[in-house]
């Protein structure tokens, strides 16, 4: 008995061990994941497919039977051959990490920086846990699956870097490819317009989350106020912001309501999470969205 107490204490601080090396977002990310994945059913198809679609260098985590030897013999490299199939189960994943995101409007509320990681993250985990393939999207790393692509993902995800743009630069996807796209998405409506429009003209199927702590569309402000922009636009001084408000509010409500119209023209989902909201409920809506997106 005492064997035993003593052989589970160990497999126990062992485990602590491993969970204490792993990066707190992938940690997070992970529980937040395996708790909507207790409700969901995987949304992997299967189908056929062989047009091939491009070569690319093996990765670790890639199957060995999928190496292209012949390609690979021309050179000093290995190839995984990748067919148009493939390819169109991948899912590539990008956030906004633009300066704005850094916002939170109370200290008991993430950023929404945070919580756009955390979605993202926690996302790539449900889908590598239904045996699909992800990846950053601007990485330059090539869609991969299982652990690996968990945590190349979240290690992508945290790399110190200068703020970003606050909207997606296009890149070549396959034909019937998905994208996420999280983000406050507060630049205007044409700038978006013409952003997702590069994305949908070439065939890609794609889902906009837009993250916005509760304080941006309410406005829950009295008095004399001095906004700061984070993006260096200048600041703006309010003698009454309960003037404002009313006003401020409507061209929220139009804002997002444009988005969502922007969204749906392409036959793309649109859904808005406020930070002081659960991230499980966000992950669940858009992990469903894509589960009913037809396949190719």
């Amino acid at each position: 008995m005492a064997r035993a107490a003593a052989a589970t204490g160990s497999i126990q601080h062992h485990g602590e061990q491993l969970a204490a090396a792993l990066p707190p977002l992938l940690v997070a990310a992970d529980r937040v994941a395996a708790t909507v994945a207790q409700g969901v059913h995987g949304r992997r198809r299967v189908g056929q497919g062989d047009s091939f679609w491009q070569f690319r260098q093996y990765q670790p985590g890639d199957a060995p039977q999928r190496i292209d030897w012949r390609e690979s013999a021309k050179g000093q490299r290995v190839y995984i051959r990748e067919t148009e199939w493939e390819a169109a189960q991948s899912v590539w994943l990008w956030r906004d990490s633009s300066a704005s995101m850094e916002y939170a409007s109370m200290r008991t509320l993430p950023t929404k920086r945070a919580r756009a990681d955390l979605l993202l993250v926690a996302l790539a985990a449900l889908l590598v846990r239904g045996g699909e393939r992800a990846t950053l999207l601007g990485s330059g790393v090539p869609p991969l699956s299982g652990r690996v692509a968990l945590s190349r993902i979240a290690a992508l995800v945290e790399q110190p870097n200068g703020p970003g743009a606050s909207l997606p630069g296009f890149q070549s996807l396959p034909r019937y490819a998905q994208v996420v796209l999280i983000g406050d998405f507060l630049s205007p409506l044409a700038e978006v317009q013409s952003a997702l429009a590069a994305f949908a003209a070439s065939g890609t199927r794609g889902h906009v989350l837009q993250v916005l702590d509760p304080a941006e569309e309410s406005l829950p402000f009295d008095g004399r106020v001095r906004f700061e922009d984070l993006e260096d636009a200048g600041d703006v001084l309010i003698s009454r912001v309960e003037a404002v408000r009313d006003q401020y509010v409507e061209r929220m409500v139009a804002h997002r309501e444009g988005l969502a119209q922007i969204a749906r023209g392409f036959g793309w989902s649109f859904a808005t999470h406020h930070t002081d909201r659960p991230p499980q409920t966000a992950l669940l809506a858009l992990y469903t969205a894509m589960a009913d997106t037809p396949g190719p």
